[in-house]
């Protein structure tokens, strides 16, 4: 059963991220980055929080627990789209795009997990 949970919330996951990556595209031009990290950063801040509510509630359901991170989380975020990303721009000799997007998907994508950690603490 957990893994159908899983590829059930991978499934949502890529859902939400396909969904976010048109909207940036919508907004902010077809060549955007933008998309990538948005998925990046919440879902580096989502399982922050969520790991460590589990962690220290295991009276969720392991069930639960994998599709939530495993599963929802996995399907959202997306390192290789970053990494395509990087590769495009530098590919096409945008190496200061390049640079700065990966390097704000990794530092802030850092924080923005520690803050998910900092905030599932509070919630337990």
């Amino acid at each position: 059963m957990v893994w159908l949970l899983v590829a059930v919330g991978g499934a949502a996951g890529s859902v939400l991220r396909y969904a976010v990556g048109r909207m940036a595209a919508q907004y902010l031009g077809a060549d955007t980055v933008v998309g990538t990290f948005a998925v990046n950063i919440v879902g580096s801040f989502a399982l922050g929080v969520l790991a460590t509510i589990f962690i220290s509630r295991s009276d969720w359901p392991l069930e639960l627990r994998a599709m939530a991170t495993v599963g929802l989380l996995g399907g959202f975020t997306t390192f290789s789209t970053l990494a395509y990303d990087g590769v495009r721009l530098l590919s096409g000799g945008e190496y200061a795009r390049a640079g700065l997007s990966i390097a704000a998907n990794l530092v802030i994508g850092l924080a923005a997990a520690y803050l998910g950690v900092l905030v599932g603490r509070a919630a337990t």
